[in-house]
């Protein structure tokens, strides 16, 4: 089954490893095959990575993108490490990435890697708010 993606006018993706920009027209595409494909609304630039977490989801962009995610696993435990040391109670976020991961599920561990940014958010809310 065909994954339909619908464009906004500009709107940009990757497809592999190419940048995909969109006319000045709301356009309908189907694609099939196993080619990674990530929405401009996905895609974390590296200047957008200002936070422990944001470089956790960084990282596993990488490795959803990369033909080997291998080469991204010691940044991505590195990165984990200090967060965990820092928050422990981000381990349940974690953990659901790790599953991801693990299982080759590597879209998935994005939409988990997103959940992770949240809770950061609401962790470093609550530390301004203190």
């Amino acid at each position: 089954m065909a994954l339909k993606v619908e464009l906004k006018p500009g709107e940009r993706f990757i497809l592999g490893d190419s940048v995909i920009t969109n006319d000045d027209q709301r356009t309908r595409l189907f694609i099939e095959g196993t080619t990674p494909i990530l929405r401009e609304k996905d895609i974390l630039r590296l200047d957008q990575a200002d936070t422990p977490c944001k470089k956790i989801y960084l990282v596993v962009q990488m490795m959803y993108l990369s033909p080997d995610p291998r080469q991204h696993h010691e940044m991505y435990f590195d990165l984990v490490k200090q967060v965990l040391e820092a928050a422990p109670s981000t381990r349940a976020y974690i953990d659901d990435v790790n599953s991801k991961i693990l299982t080759g599920e590597m879209y998935k561990a994005l939409k988990a890697a997103r959940k992770l940014i949240g809770y950061e958010g609401e962790l470093l809310g609550n530390v301004s708010s203190a």
